[in-house]
Parts: C-alpha cells; structure tokens; sequence
C-alpha cells in the first residue's frame, strides 16, 4: 500500500480549503492533530480563527471499532452529523465532503478538550455536569424520536459483539500482553460467563449512543460550551454504555464520589428531559457490568494498537482501564469465579 508523507498531505488539505473557501490557501501553515486512536487523520490548515480542519480518511473508510452489517449507504460522519446537529448537540459544522478524495473540510473547533481543560486545573464538577447534562438530553430525545434516516438507529451492540470484545480482551491483553493462556477447566468457565455478560447487556434496551463520548471527544469552547467529535460509530446501546465512557474514562479517573454524584445527576436530568424514572440500584448494576465488559475490550484494545498498529501511545491507560474491571467486578459478586480466574494471569485485576 503507497501511502503519503506530511508533504503530500499538506499539499492536499491546503488545495481543498482553497477550493471550499474560495480564496488561496497554498501559504498557510498546516499542521497534524491529534487522531487519537482514529485510522483517520485531521490537519489544521491556516491559523485560528480563520482556520479550518480537514479531515483526511482512507480509501478502506470501514468503521474504527468493530460493527455488523454491510456498508453504509452514507458517509457515517456525516450522516450522525446531521442527526445530532437536528437534536441539538453541538458538532463541528461541515464546510465541504469531497468524498472522490476522501476528504472533509470542519470547523475548526479549537483545542481545548475536556481532558486539557482538566489538566490545566479547571474543577471537574461543572465540566462533569454539563457533559452528563448534554448527554441525558441527547439520549431522552432520541428515545422519544428515533430516526430510521440515521445509520446508528441501524446498527446495534448484539451480543455478538459484546462477545468479540471481550475476546479481543482474551487474545490480545491475556494473551498477547501477559503471555498467558487459560487452562482446559478455566476456559470453559470464562466462555461461561463471558457469554452470560453478553446475553444480559444484549437484553437491556437500546438507545442512541456515541460509543466513546469520553474526555477526549468533548471540545470545551469559549464560554464553557461543549462540542461532540468522533461520532461516526454511533449505535444502539444500553442507556448506561455512554456513562461508562465518561466516568469510566481511561485517560481521566475521577473519584468515586464525582461518579456517583454524576449518575444521580444523569438519572433526574434524563426523566427531566422526557426519559421515564430509573431504578437507581438496577441502574447502577448495568452501569457496573457495562464497565467489566467495555474496560476489559479496552484493556485489549490498546494491545492491539500497539501490536497492530504501531502505535504503543494507549499502553499507559491499561492500568487505569483494569482498575476500573477490578472495582466493578467486585461489585458483581456472582462474576466472582471470572474475577478469581482472571486474577491469577492478570495481577492487576486482584
């Protein structure tokens, strides 16, 4: 595969923001974002606040994370694009898709995430609070007018799915990372309550969700403001799966009590929007499975970035990610034979 150098690159963004915006392009400076885990790669082409993002994608556009179902008939970015813009949620606006070239002219939004606006010391509770804000509006309005025109209102976390992440976390952390392989007696074990987490989250209801609404996707604009990035995934999914990302976050951890003040604040902020009154105590239960399941599927993720992709820059969120599966799984005592299992090859987990 041929791929192109930054040069090449530059020359290619800065052509397309002259084409789109109508004037010359060709002297200003272009600069690489960060894409994160993203196959796709953004370039800033002239200087804030007359500056543009242009969204490079490859030719093989198939989805970031695993999904079922063929090809899309629209480009997924620009299809939940439209949907949470109609919802209300703010998103980059896009200026041009010129989808010959595979190319995609943004706003520019900035680049204050949530994660920097930690970082530089800003108190985590009114960040928090708007982000749960948003997404409990965003989640009760969904559920009230679902859109069959949007793609992530045809595609859905099945338990098929559930159950290939959790064995990209066998193979690639269990495995690939601590080079261990489970015995004949505990791998029936494992199988059994891998299965069993993937048939009780596949049994909760399914709603729209981002699927990595997280610190690294929510743009802190001028005046507090947050934009949503990295929607192209979006699927159905339990209620709880979103709040994983986010209080879950494997970049970012946040006391206990922030969490749980942040799930009561989602819960009355939901049935305020229009969503019905949720058993806190159920809610929390999903919340902590969801947890087992999507943490252990990053755990292995990051490997496979690592190993695949040549990219180790996740390596240092494992640990983070694995604490989050040993709390919660301490919360789940009937997974307590997958924990004492799980435990003996990953040290972290015990």
């Amino acid at each position: 595969m041929v791929t192109e150098n930054a040069t090449e690159v530059a020359g290619r963004v800065r052509e397309a923001v002259s084409r789109v915006g109508g004037r010359d392009a060709s002297g200003w400076p272009v600069r690489r974002l960060a894409g994160h885990a993203s196959m796709r790669s953004y370039w800033r082409v002239g200087e804030p606040p007359d500056s543009r993002v242009v969204m490079v994608m490859p030719a093989d556009a198939r989805p970031e994370e695993a999904t079922s179902g063929g090809p899309p008939p629209e480009d997924p970015f620009v299809n939940v694009q439209r949907y949470l813009m109609a919802t209300g949620v703010r998103v980059p606006a896009i200026h041009a898709f010129l989808e010959p070239e595979r190319l995609m002219v943004l706003e520019d939004l900035g680049d204050e995430m949530l994660e920097t606006r930690l970082l530089a010391g800003d108190a985590p509770g009114p960040l928090y609070e708007r982000a749960i804000d948003q997404l409990a509006r965003l989640r009760a309005r969904a559920e009230r007018n679902p859109d069959p025109s949007c793609l992530a209102f045809g595609r859905s976390f099945d338990r098929g799915l559930y159950r290939w992440e959790l064995d990209h976390f066998r193979e690639w952390l269990l495995e690939a990372w601590k080079g261990a392989e489970l015995s004949p007696a505990e791998r029936p074990a494992v199988d059994r309550a891998f299965d069993a987490i993937a048939d009780a989250l596949a049994a909760e209801p399914g709603g729209f969700t981002h699927r990595d609404y997280q610190s690294r996707n929510l743009m802190v604009l001028p005046g507090g403001e947050q934009a949503v990035i990295d929607f192209q995934d979006a699927l159905l999914a339990p209620r709880q799966y979103d709040l994983v990302a986010l209080l879950r976050d494997s970049y970012v951890e946040l006391p206990p009590e922030l969490v749980d003040r942040m799930l009561a604040r989602y819960l009355n902020a939901f049935a305020v929007e229009g969503g019905p009154r949720l058993d806190p105590v159920a809610f929390r239960a999903t919340f902590d499975l969801l947890t087992v399941q999507r943490k252990l599927k990053d755990a292995g993720r990051f490997v496979f970035i690592d190993r695949v992709r040549g990219n180790p820059g996740f390596l240092p969120s494992i640990p983070a990610s694995l604490r989050y599966v040993r709390e919660a799984l301490g919360r789940r005592p009937e997974l307590g034979d997958l924990h004492e299992i799980l435990a003996a090859h990953v040290p972290e987990l015990d």
